[in-house]
């Protein structure tokens, strides 16, 4: 995944509310991406901060365009902007379908 550049609104608008960090979580798997936006700190009980993270959800939604296009298998990609480090983490994951062989038992019949 490309890491887009953080909107300098956004960045400027995240320091003055004391926020240090913003983490787009997105995942997929089943032709639907999600997106969850974390942010530290972050005050949920506070309509700024609220407001500011539906802020960061519209211009991510826009730039990401996360399609969520897969095959069934869950994956994600979390993207976190360190706003103090001036650095842009990237994690991905996925789960896969694994096999595990039980053994066997005599057949039955009734």
């Amino acid at each position: 995944m490309n890491v887009e550049p953080l909107n300098s609104d956004l960045y400027n608008e995240a320091l003055s509310l004391g926020i240090t960090e913003i983490i787009l979580s997105f995942s997929g798997g089943s032709d639907e991406g999600y997106l969850d936006i974390s942010m530290s700190p972050y005050d949920c009980d506070n309509k700024t901060h609220r407001d500011f993270s539906d802020k960061v959800e519209a211009w991510a939604w826009k730039k990401y365009e996360y399609s969520g296009a897969g095959d069934g298998d869950n994956y994600g990609d979390d993207i976190i902007y360190n706003l103090v480090e001036k650095r842009v983490y990237l994690k991905e994951w996925h789960m896969a379908r694994v096999d595990a062989d039980l053994g066997s038992i005599p057949l039955e019949k009734e």
